[in-house]
């Protein structure tokens, strides 16, 4: 990555301005029930506070459409903070207002702050830059981006701050997903196989094509293999079809044929009489699927396939569960093919909240490379494209006249293409 971090530049004694991603689930008494990017931003707060900088955190949480809702209030993660930190976080009430400005100057060198959900302010998501240089202006000039779950987003948190500070840099954690995810893509160790689940072909065509030239297998299940299957000519019943992509499909299909790349659709699915647990279900080969049946998960010969294209593999990319997740009769397939990635010796790089939930439930993650955290970020730069939050920071070989150009190239190109 050629972009500065945290490494790069002096913090002591600095009021440090850091964009995390605390987006993380509550239940409804507004308990967290999963601190993963809590937990994954600690090695970044740990080092600002080691430096002696004056930490000041900032996070989105859900979607308040740019109001109060204490239902979003990100004072349960300040709580959570507290415990994993073993120090006191200050909590400010609000995002740039009198709180915010009065929390953030009282701190001293090694001390944490966390800001209110900054999409309680309306101007967070129009990328406003008033916002932007109030964020700014709660800081010594100095800002780290550490949210690559939000890096896709350009917002005044994670694109328009940059601008009004000296300093644009990386956290440990965006530094390591760029890393990962970067590195599977320019230079993967071959065979390279790439797993894509998850329901909507339309979610992961940009994906494929991307990685049609990079990969020398792609493996194919979840809901978006029907659409496949169907472009094969194969009667699905009832299964999801995303029936405008068909064609896209077919093409797709070609493509990867001329290339040399194998797709490999189920040979067998999991069929149930109704979207839910506990209607009559069977195992059938895909050209075998009974009128008024949908598959939901992938079938055993499926799995077995699957396992044996994984074992001589030394890359591997997996994005979507491979069957309906929330349903605990079709979750076979995902945790069957999460434990085959887990025995490889490859590298191995997930993304998407259920295989990585499918991955915690087995308690596989210390067995895989890297799980990112970063749902609609990893997609985007599995595609190929440019992430605002990430591009907007500080080459290490830049000049400033040269990254103020730069930064005025990408607030046109955002504001005219906005990404949301």
């Amino acid at each position: 990555m050629n972009k500065k971090t945290i490494r790069d530049v002096d913090l002591k004694g600095k009021k440090v301005l850091v964009r995390c991603d605390f987006n993380v689930p509550l239940d409804e008494n507004g308990k967290i029930t999963d601190n993963t990017r809590i937990t994954a931003a600690l090695p970044t707060i740990q080092y600002l506070r080691e430096q002696g900088a004056k930490v000041i955190l900032c996070s989105h949480l859900g979607r308040p459409k740019g109001q109060v809702n204490e239902k979003y209030s990100l004072q349960p993660v300040a709580d959570e903070l507290k415990d994993l930190l073993d120090t006191d976080v200050k909590f400010a009430s609000d995002v740039t207002g009198s709180s915010a400005k009065s929390t953030t100057e009282a701190l001293r060198d090694g001390e944490v702050a966390l800001l209110e959900n900054v999409r309680f302010d309306p101007r967070e998501e129009q990328n406003d830059d008033t916002l932007a240089m109030e964020l700014a202006s709660l800081s010594d000039g100095i800002y780290v981006n550490d949210a690559f779950g939000a890096a896709h987003r350009a917002h005044s948190s994670t694109e328009g701050v940059t601008h009004h500070v000296d300093e644009s840099v990386a956290g440990l954690l965006m530094e390591k997903e760029i890393e990962f995810l970067g590195g599977v893509l320019e230079s993967p160790e071959e065979p390279f196989v790439a797993i894509l689940g998850g329901a909507k072909v339309s979610d992961k065509i940009g994906v494929i094509e991307n990685l049609i030239d990079k990969v020398d297998e792609i493996l194919i299940g979840g809901g978006m293999a029907f659409t496949f299957l169907k472009a094969k000519g194969y009667d699905i019943g009832d299964s999801i079809c995303e029936e405008d992509k068909v064609e896209e499909a077919k093409r797709i299909l070609k493509k990867a044929e001329d290339e040399g790349v194998k797709i490999r659709l189920p040979k067998d699915v999991h069929v149930t009489k109704e979207f839910s647990n506990d209607t009559p279900d069977k195992m059938v080969d895909v050209d075998k699927i009974p009128e008024g049946y949908q598959g939901l998960d992938i079938g055993p010969k499926t799995v077995m396939e699957f396992e044996k294209e994984l074992q001589g593999a030394k890359t591997v990319l997996w994005n979507g569960p491979l069957g309906v997740c929330e349903f605990s009769k079709f979750t076979i397939g995902t945790e069957r093919i999460a434990e085959a990635i887990a025995n490889t010796d490859a590298v191995s790089v997930v993304g998407g909240g259920d295989s990585v939930a499918a991955i915690k439930k087995l308690g596989l993650a210390d067995q895989f490379t890297h799980i990112s955290t970063g749902g609609g970020a990893s997609l985007e730069l599995l595609e190929g494209k440019t992430l605002p939050g990430l591009a907007a920071l500080t080459d290490k070989e830049m000049e400033k006249e040269e990254r103020q150009e730069t930064k005025s190239d990408i607030t046109k190109n955002t504001r005219e293409n906005p990404i949301r």
